[in-house]
């Protein structure tokens, strides 16, 4: 029998960055980054409740040397053109910051079983002298009007690194189409809390409305979600199209032990219900470096939606 979903509590412990996937069958996939961030794993199940006890299989284990042999973040799993993939970021052991964006893929029908595939790195547009050339993580996909768009976290250095967003159209799921588009760099002061950050990207459309939410600051209690909204007729890639929350929309509630909410998803549970998976921490005081600290969770959170067609991301909404 399955459980009851709790909401706004550790559903899956020990699990940043979490990733849900609803396939066409009904089927749920769950992947995140490990507090070793050495490996990607899926687990599979028949609905969210189940998701928490279901088996956790690694599919894909980093290298021994070389890119691909560190730090493998926020693994995400999409269904594209008949064939699965995982995109995911990875450092090098002997250059643990020189993160970069991976892709993987499964032509086979159960990702959980088939055979995955090295494609390399993501690779930008011919003409793009940019994007990928540095520091670069968390990407997303998203598709709008029979096109598919790919957004990232990128930073950029003069003087102290700043990490920003970008969207590019895709040419294939492992090749863009089209030059980096800067979507947000970091302009309030709560996307600037220990460093300047913008990243996590994730995207949920509704009311004709595409809504992309990434979160901000370091990775401690300061940690939060900010959004942007673009309508879905318009050019997604004139920067102009979107615009962007003054104010968080999800940030640290003390009075119920969440602590740094962010690097979100978005699904839907049975009733098809829209659900934000996020991770947080439920302690306030971190012990050493935030990063290496395992105890980021994720968590689940109803989606309210506003008279205005805008979603509501509350702790109280049960």
């Amino acid at each position: 029998m399955s459980k009851e979903l709790l909401y706004n509590q550790p559903w899956i412990t020990q699990r940043a960055d979490p990733y849900v996937y609803k396939h066409t069958d009904g089927s749920y996939y769950f992947t995140a980054s490990i507090p070793a961030y050495d490996g990607i794993f899926l687990r599979k199940a028949d609905s969210l409740e189940d998701l928490p006890e279901a088996e956790e299989r690694i599919i894909w284990e980093k290298h021994k040397s070389g890119i691909m042999s560190c730090h493998i973040w926020a693994p995400e799993l999409h269904y594209l053109d008949g064939k699965w993939y995982i995109y995911y970021a990875g450092g090098d052991k002997e250059d643990i910051w020189a993160i970069r964006p991976y892709v993987l893929e499964c032509a086979e029908e159960d990702p959980m079983t088939g055979k995955w595939v090295e494609k390399g790195m993501m690779q930008c547009a011919p003409e793009d002298e940019f994007s990928f050339r540095a520091f670069s993580l968390d990407a997303t996909v998203f598709e709008n009007q029979g096109a598919y768009y790919y957004v990232w976290a990128e930073k950029v250095s003069v003087g102290k690194q700043i990490s920003n967003l970008y969207i590019a159209k895709m040419k294939s799921p492992y090749q863009l189409a089209t030059v980096q588009v800067l979507l947000t760099t970091p302009d309030y002061d709560w996307e600037r809390v220990g460093f300047f950050v913008n990243e996590g990207p994730a995207v949920i459309k509704r009311n004709g409305k595409i809504f992309l939410t990434y979160s901000a600051s370091e990775t401690g209690t300061c940690y939060c979600m900010g959004m942007l909204t673009a309508d879905e007729n318009a050019d997604l890639l004139d920067p102009l199209t979107w615009k962007k929350e003054r104010y968080p929309v999800l940030q640290t509630d003390e009075s119920l032990h969440i602590y740094g909410p962010g690097h979100n998803s978005f699904t839907q549970d049975k009733d098809g219900n829209d659900i934000c998976v996020f991770h947080a921490r439920t302690e306030k005081e971190i012990i050493g470096n935030p990063l290496y600290n395992p105890n980021r969770h994720a968590m689940l959170m109803k989606v309210k939606w506003n008279e205005e067609g805008y979603p509501v991301f509350s702790f109280s909404n049960h």
